[in-house]
Parts: structure tokens; sequence; C-alpha cells
């Protein structure tokens, strides 16, 4: 079991989780009472963010406070900068994906051609994809 592992299984939704992987987070958090308290913390935003309910971050961000992991209270402090987005990002149903995957493929298409083609033949490449 690697960091890298626990992470993983800590970011896994509940309901996926196998029943070896709740029986080890079980375990690490029997371990030490911290990891248990950050295992719900996440728990608890991964609900925020998966079900849009940004109208309760500002109790979460509390309990962070409270909590002793400079880490987490360190990522909260973030969000804390601009919560006004983040809390529109946790209900507002409009995603800038669409758009983040065009200018994927479009740098996608530039990385592929650079420095074998000049500029025209990458902006015909570009509005032929």
């Amino acid at each position: 079991m690697t960091p890298r592992h626990v992470v993983r299984w800590l970011l896994q939704p509940v309901e996926e989780r196998t029943s070896k992987t709740k029986e080890l987070l079980a375990l690490i958090g029997q371990a030490d009472r911290g990891v248990e308290e950050l295992q719900r913390l996440v728990e608890e935003f991964l609900i925020l963010v998966r079900k849009r309910q940004g109208n309760e971050l500002e109790s979460w961000l509390e309990r962070v406070k409270a909590m002793g992991i400079k880490e987490l209270r360190q990522f909260a402090h973030g969000l804390q900068g601009d919560k006004a987005a983040v809390v529109a990002g946790l209900t507002l149903p409009y995603s800038t994906g669409p758009v983040e995957g065009h200018i994927n493929r479009l740098k996608l298409l530039k990385r592929q051609s650079y420095g074998r083609a000049g500029v025209t033949h990458l902006s015909r490449r570009l509005l032929a994809a």
C-alpha cells in the first residue's frame, strides 16, 4: 500500500469502493484518528462537488479550519481566496468543458506540427479539423 493508493481510494466514490478497499481505509482510520477525520472531510468535499451543493461549502471550510492538517487548510484557504467562483462552480450547471476540449485538440495539432510546417499548413490543418 502506497500513499498514491490511499489517495486514489479516498477520491473514489464510496459506493464504488470494494470491500477490501473499505476495510483497508477503516484500518488506516483506526491507526490514526486524524486520517479518519481527513477521510470524512474528503468524502464530504467530493459530495459537494459531485452533487453540486455549493451552499454547504462554508460549513465544510469551517470544519477544515478546525482540523490540524496543514495541507488541507492550505487547500481550503485557496478555495476561500476565490470563494464566489468556487460556489458558482459548485452550484451552477454551466461548464467550460466543451471549450477546454477544443483548446486541447487545437494544441495537440499545433504540437504535432511543431518544426515541420509553416503557419499556412498549420492554419489549413486547424480549419480542416
